[in-house]
């Protein structure tokens, strides 16, 4: 298969490309990335984000190791997740989640919102910058809202067990 069938991730300027279709001018997305800094990007076109709880997530994977839990993450959602150390993941799944989505247990974020994305190439967890636990493979391939759903109630599920 030719790389016109599959475009692996990155070069980074195909990154930027993929990742800042709605957001600012790419150049500013580098610019925050060689800073060190998440982009601040929109969401709503190349995709949405499911912002799940880092408890529920936890839970569902049972475990808060970082490589343990991005292990689940791959593959269960199979596709790119961001972390936010201490709060959120980010499961990016297709564009118009969020007019479909009927989880209690986490919002999606569509048109209109925002997300710190990290740098492509950042993927060493941290305590407190955003990195992607699943990084992206492949520019387009989202992770599935049905599995992200699902992931979410087998965590709330478990965290509810534990606390009996």
């Amino acid at each position: 298969m030719g790389p016109e069938m599959h475009e692996v991730f990155p070069p980074p300027d195909r990154a930027v490309r993929w990742l800042t279709p709605s957001g600012p001018h790419p150049a500013v997305a580098h610019e925050a990335w060689q800073g060190g800094r998440p982009a601040m990007l929109r969401t709503g076109r190349a995709y949405d984000a499911v912002k799940m709880p880092l408890t529920l997530v936890h839970a569902a994977a049972g475990s808060s190791a970082p490589d343990v839990v991005a292990g689940v993450l791959a593959e269960v959602l199979d596709g790119p997740v961001i972390c936010h150390p201490s709060a959120w993941y980010y499961a990016l799944v297709p564009p118009g989640t969020c007019e479909t989505w009927r989880v209690a247990e986490a919002v999606v974020r569509g048109p209109g919102a925002w997300l710190g994305i990290p740098r492509p190439d950042r993927t060493e967890p941290t305590a407190v910058t955003p990195y992607w636990a699943v990084p992206v493979e492949q520019a387009g391939k989202l992770c599935s809202a049905e599995a992200a759903a699902e992931l979410l109630r087998v965590g709330r599920t478990r965290f509810e067990g534990a606390a009996r």
